[in-house]
């Protein structure tokens, strides 16, 4: 599967278009977590703990669009958009939402 932000992929015709797919992850930070990144804040540095918890949330949400986009017979995927976001009330979950165009070329 080709992944691509933009909206053609170089080199390559894009021979049908099978709709827009989506993949969503949500993951809830635990309170260690939390705890330690708060301490990283005070201190300064980046939280690693939050880095890797976001990667394996891009992560899902990409392979859970990539499976759909299989699924429509498509072997590339043009126009990828990633958002983040916090929910909750003290933004105790990330939520990372991938979507694009699923297509064949």
């Amino acid at each position: 599967m080709i992944h691509s932000t933009t909206p053609t992929i170089e080199g390559k015709s894009i021979t049908r278009y099978h709709g827009v797919v989506t993949g969503e992850a949500i993951l809830g930070a635990n309170i260690f977590k939390d705890l330690f990144a708060g301490i990283r804040d005070i201190v300064g540095g980046r939280s690693a703990a939050y880095e890797k918890e976001l990667q394996r949330a891009r992560q899902i949400a990409m392979d859970e669009m990539s499976h759909r986009a299989q699924s429509l017979g498509a072997n590339a995927i043009v126009g990828i958009d990633i958002d983040y976001e916090t929910l909750g009330q003290n933004g105790g979950m990330m939520m990372v939402a991938v979507s694009g165009t699923a297509v064949s070329v």
